[in-house]
């Protein structure tokens, strides 16, 4: 794949961006509303408009690993690679109609333990296929770490 047209990999990338950023928006349709500005919040806790600008920044880089991964060789040689990009982008679509749809703060956490542990995973995997495409994911990682803690620390203040 990596000896395509500039083209064909502009568009395989268009791809994997409009993956990447149409699998949270299919979660996207419950925002936070009333119920999440009146929660119990940590001093920690960032403030509502950075959240748009990191996950915009998080899905251009995720989009661009897997492009790369995808380059190495496809679908048929990076099927595992891809479906388990595939799987961690379902689990970080899940988390946000169970924290602000259903108001569960510890279903979400235990989502997003799960939604962690697939996101490392895919990284390693990454890494192994392209050490940048490892990189690229590494914020990613950063990310939902801290926002399992957040969940977590949400799920208490507030339970």
């Amino acid at each position: 794949m990596e000896n395509q047209p500039n083209w064909k990999n502009a568009a395989a990338l268009a791809v994997c961006i409009v993956v990447t950023f149409v699998a949270p928006a299919l979660g996207a349709w419950t925002l936070p509303g009333e119920w999440y500005a009146s929660l119990r919040k940590p001093s920690w806790n960032p403030p509502s408009w950075l959240f748009g600008p990191v996950w915009t920044m998080l899905y251009v880089a995720m989009a661009t690993a897997a492009w790369l991964v995808w380059r190495r060789g496809g679908w048929a040689v990076q099927r595992h690679a891809l479906l388990l990009y595939a799987v961690q982008l379902a689990l970080n679509a899940a988390w946000t109609p169970i924290f602000f749809g259903l108001k569960m703060p510890a279903l979400a956490f235990a989502e997003i333990i799960l939604l962690l542990a697939a996101v490392i995973a895919t990284a390693r995997v990454f890494a192994n296929v392209v050490p940048l495409a490892g990189w690229l994911m590494a914020p990613y990682v950063a990310w939902v770490a801290f926002a399992s803690w957040l969940n977590f620390t949400l799920w208490r203040l507030n339970s």
